[in-house]
């Protein structure tokens, strides 16, 4: 989840926008538990799982054409 749509319960403001230290606080745990593809939306891990399983499948076949 990105913190961007995320609402601080202390101050009613943008957790992003990190007004209150609560905010600041959310913000910073957030930041360090996004991983590689932490900051991808789903529709792009997709794309991208797609794309790859398209690479496999076109290495397969250029292998098995050689053979």
């Amino acid at each position: 989840m990105t913190y961007d749509r995320l609402v601080c319960a202390n101050c009613a403001s943008p957790v992003s926008e990190g007004r209150c230290p609560v905010c600041r606080a959310s913000r910073e745990r957030l930041q360090q538990q996004d991983g590689l593809f932490g900051g991808l939306t789903p529709a792009a891990l997709i794309a991208l799982l797609v794309a790859l399983i398209a690479v496999a499948l076109l290495a397969h076949e250029m292998a098995g054409a050689t053979a």
